[in-house]
C-alpha cells in the first residue's frame, strides 16, 4: 500500500481494536504489500488490513480455525476478538495472535521441517480449495487483457502469456499427486515463535503438488525437505516467477516497487536455468 492508504489502514485497524476494548496506542508496520500486517501495541494484536474485495477473509478465518484444530503449524486468531471480519473506511480488518519472534528468522532446517509437517497435516483436512491452475488462469487473464495490464509491452505480453500456458500444461501433464497446499509459504509468511515456525496468510491455500509450495521457498530450505521431484520443482519455480510477474503488471497492484520487481522476474525467465528462487530475484 502507498503511504496515504497505510495511514488510513492503520486508523481502521486501531478503530476496530478499540471497539473490542483492545486500545492500541501505536501500530508497527510488519509487512506492506497488497495487504498490511500491523502489530498493535501495547495490546499485542496482529491486524491484517486489506481493501474491501481484496480477498476471501471470511474463508481465511474459517480455514484457520480448522487448521489449528488439526494441529497444523499455523498462526491462530486473536482469542480476545471474535472470529470475524470487521469493516472500516473501505478496509477489511481481521485480528490474529501476535507471536513475539524468538530469532531474526527461521533456519532452513526448521523451515523445511515445519513445512513438511504442514503438508502432512493438510492431507487430513477436507477443504474445497481451488487447484493451483486456477491461479495460473487468473494470471493469464491479467496478461491477456491490456486493460488489466496497460504497462506491459506487447513483446513481454506474448512472452509471459506463452510461458504461463506452457508451464501449466507441462506440470499438468506430469500427473503429479496433488494435495492441499499453503500456496505461498515464502519466508514472509513464516514466523519464528516459541512454539516453533508458524505459517500465516492463509488466503492463498490451493491444491497441487508439494513442489508448487517448495517453489516459493529459498533453495536452502528445499535441501532439507525429503522426496523432492527436482524436475517438477524447476517447472514450478518458473511458473511461480511467471505468476508473480503477472500480478506486478496488473493495474492497481499496490506492492511497493512492483513494476521494477516485475521487470526482474521477466528478465529471470528469459535468462533461463538455473531457475532462481523468488528471494534471490527480490535481492536484485
Amino acid at each position: 500500500m502507498e503511504m496515504p492508504e497505510v495511514a488510513r489502514a492503520i486508523a481502521a485497524a486501531t478503530s476496530v481494536a478499540a471497539s473490542l476494548d483492545l486500545v492500541a496506542g501505536d501500530a508497527v508496520v510488519l509487512h506492506n504489500s497488497n495487504r498490511l500486517a500491523l502489530r498493535l501495541v501495547p495490546v499485542d494484536v496482529l491486524a491484517r488490513v486489506a481493501p474491501l474485495g481484496h480477498g476471501a477473509a471470511e474463508l481465511e478465518i474459517e480455514l484457520a480455525r480448522r487448521l489449528v484444530a488439526a494441529g497444523c503449524p499455523v498462526g491462530d486468531l486473536e482469542p480476545r476478538a471474535g472470529p470475524a471480519v470487521y469493516t472500516r473506511d473501505g478496509f477489511a480488518v481481521t485480528l490474529w495472535t501476535y507471536y513475539e519472534p524468538v530469532t531474526a528468522g527461521v533456519s532452513p532446517a526448521d523451515f523445511a521441517q515445519a513445512l513438511e509437517l504442514l503438508h502432512v497435516r493438510l492431507r487430513q483436512v477436507d477443504w474445497p480449495a481451488p487447484r493451483f491452475t486456477d491461479r495460473v488462469a487468473e494470471a493469464q487473464a491479467v496478461v491477456a487483457d491490456p486493460e488489466q495490464s496497460p504497462r506491459l509491452g506487447d513483446a513481454d505480453r506474448a512472452f509471459l502469456g506463452g510461458r504461463l500456458e506452457a508451464l501449466r500444461r507441462a506440470i499438468d501433464d506430469r500427473g503429479a499427486a496433488g494435495q492441499l497446499l499453503h500456496g505461498e509459504p515464502h519466508p514472509g509468511n513464516v514466523l519464528s515463535t516459541k512454539d516453533g515456525p508458524l505459517f500465516i496468510d492463509l488466503e492463498t491455500f490451493c491444491r497441487g503438488p508439494v513442489e508448487f509450495d517448495l517453489a516459493h521457498v529459498p533453495a536452502a530450505v528445499v535441501e532439507h525437505y525429503p522426496g523432492v521431484d527436482h524436475e517438477l520443482l524447476d517447472e514450478c519455480r518458473q511458473l511461480v516467477l511467471a505468476i508473480v510477474a503477472a500480478w506486478r503488471w496488473k493495474i492497481g497492484d499496490q506492492l511497493p516497487n512492483g513494476i521494477r520487481f516485475g521487470e526482474e522476474l521477466l528478465r529471470a525467465l528469459r535468462e533461463g536455468p538455473p531457475w532462481p528462487t523468488l528471494d534471490t530475484v527480490r535481492e536484485r
